[in-house]
């Protein structure tokens, strides 16, 4: 592969959200985009990985795959690796780490064959080898396939830059996103959250109606690349016309601390004005005035945050103010518990995949119009 060929792009996605991921990144242009194990796949260019970053709400991060070959052996490995055009993708001398993970395949130690791409880094680029890059190289060996790849995005693309205060066991932005969109949320309704912590449901979607891009205030590790033109990244990060919902958003919570952190976080990402916090708790729960929308909750589970023993009778008084006040609204619970998405009493659509959320695999329950 040369700079100018088209770019494998990889856009890696939390467990089991590769679906909606996929469908993310049709909708946004990338009309080939596939899902592949761990993630997402299309071909593209340099832009197309910028505007990925900048745009996609449910990517991990963006990785540019810039070389795939077999290697038996760690000779092969180092030689193979001394051969590739570093230079038409690296600046030379751009401080790098490399990290590699090695599956199925008779190279089977990460440390060495990591120890073997840095050293050709170094030879053939005088690349810094060092562990506080902003650049990460990833080698990934599997069944004695090669594949190395640029991490342009740097930071997680959940970190978006406005969420300083966090609750606790927070809902990342990227799963935020997808989860919306798997209730159908698309910008044009109301969403509530009774239980929202640092507020991650209600900013993720008063930024999807307003039409502000996930990656608008944030840096990425692509910018120290050779590709990459300021200009023309300017011009595409620039701010186009705002949509002004007609709805506004709404979050609760009992706890007034994490109020408080939902309210700094809205002000920072600048949706203030769009978005209603109060403490309260969900007994005292009513719809805001205007059009049912979407409920959206992540409640407390017992392998979340401890004690599970109060939490049936929560859920049961979540589903009982919902069916009894929220007529058609729609709701979706992400719980890790079955037990406690049942004992809120709501009738639930078809499962989809579990997910893969802090080490615990938690489900999206979603109801039509209640």
């Amino acid at each position: 592969m040369t700079a100018a060929a088209p770019l494998s792009i990889y856009l890696v996605a939390t467990p089991g959200l590769e679906a909606p991921l996929a469908e993310e990144a049709r909708s946004a242009g990338f009309n080939d985009a596939r899902v592949v194990e761990g993630g997402v796949s299309f071909a593209g260019s340099w832009h197309d990985v910028w505007r990925a970053n900048l745009q996609l709400r449910g990517a991990t991060r963006v990785l540019a795959r810039i070389a795939e070959f077999r290697a038996m052996h760690l000779a092969q490995l180092d030689k193979r690796a001394h051969k590739l055009p570093w230079s038409d993708f690296l600046v030379p001398g751009t401080p790098l780490r490399v990290e590699a993970s090695c599956k199925r395949s008779r190279i089977y130690h990460d440390g060495a064959a990591a120890q073997r791409v840095s050293k050709a880094l170094e030879d053939t680029l005088g690349a810094t080898i060092t562990e506080d890059a902003a650049l990460r190289i990833m080698v990934r060996i599997e069944d004695d396939l090669v594949t190395i790849s640029i991490d342009t995005s740097g930071q997680s693309l959940h970190k978006r830059g406005f969420k300083e205060g966090v609750a606790k066991a927070p809902m990342r932005e990227t799963m935020a996103a997808m989860f919306l969109a798997q209730c159908g949320y698309s910008g044009a309704e109301p969403v509530l959250d009774p239980m929202c912590g640092s507020g991650t449901f209600v900013i993720e979607a008063a930024e999807i109606a307003a039409g502000l891009l996930p990656g608008r205030a944030r840096d990425f590790a692509f910018e120290h690349l050779p590709s990459f033109n300021r200009a023309a990244w300017a011009e595409m990060r620039r701010p186009g016309p705002l949509a002004t919902p007609e709805h506004r958003f709404h979050g609760s919570d009992r706890d007034a601390g994490a109020i408080r952190m939902a309210k700094e976080n809205a002000d920072r990402a600048g949706l203030a004005e769009l978005i209603e916090f109060q403490t309260q708790t969900i007994e005292n729960l009513e719809p805001p005035a205007g059009p049912p929308g979407l409920v959206m909750v992540n409640p407390p589970y017992g392998t979340r945050i401890g004690d599970r023993a109060p939490l049936v009778p929560l859920h049961r008084t979540m589903g009982t103010v919902l069916k009894t006040r929220f007529k058609g609204w729609r709701v979706g619970i992400v719980t890790a518990d079955k037990s406690l998405a049942q004992a809120t009493g709501l009738s639930f659509q078809p499962m989809l995949p579990a997910v893969l959320h802090g080490g615990i695999r938690v489900a999206l329950y979603r109801t039509g119009p209640l």
